[in-house]
């Protein structure tokens, strides 16, 4: 675990407000109390005194099991962690004077990252005098976007950027 994302929860002792609006272990309104007189009714059914909102004027505190609260805080993490996806980016380079068999080569690895999900950002870099005929290296990544329409959908239509020009395709997701 990190050391950067302390928990900044507060309870019992470290609670440093003097006024609480408080809150019973099962959710009904007690009202503004002290916060000995929160402590104290807190330690009567052994139970923690939990800032909930502590940028309310006076704080909002709830009596409840701060290590039963804490465990399912990190069991909501996780699950929302498991279902965070990492979207990885492969890059095809090719030239504007591809031969056939390359582009086929080429085709076939941007397919294989498309199939395993990842986008591809397929590039093309103009060396010396080719960048006055930008149309040949549009017309190899249309072509290149083409073949691809099956497995994948155009992000980003052919652009330049510089002495290069980008297309970005995502995978056709099936999860719909």
């Amino acid at each position: 675990m990190s050391t950067i994302a302390k928990d900044q929860t507060q309870v019992n002792d470290k609670i440093r407000a003097k006024e609480l609006r408080l809150i019973g272990q099962d959710g009904e309104q007690i009202g503004v109390k002290s916060k000995y007189e929160a402590l104290e009714m807190a330690e009567r059914v052994d139970l923690d005194v939990v800032i909930v909102a502590p940028n309310a004027k006076p704080p909002v505190a709830r009596i409840m099991d701060y290590g039963k609260y804490k465990f399912e805080q990190q069991k909501k993490e996780k699950e929302m962690r498991k279902k965070q996806k990492v979207v990885n980016v492969k890059e095809i380079r090719l030239s504007p004077t591809i031969e056939e068999h390359d582009f086929e080569t080429k085709l076939k690895h941007a397919q294989k990252f498309l199939s395993k999900e990842d986008k591809v950002k397929v590039s093309i870099r103009f060396r010396g005098r080719a960048i006055t005929h930008k149309e040949i290296g549009q017309r190899v990544l249309e072509r290149f976007a083409e073949s691809c329409k099956d497995i994948a959908t155009v992000e980003q239509r052919p652009k330049m950027e510089g002495r290069s020009m980008f297309l970005m395709l995502a995978p056709i997701s099936n999860d719909k």
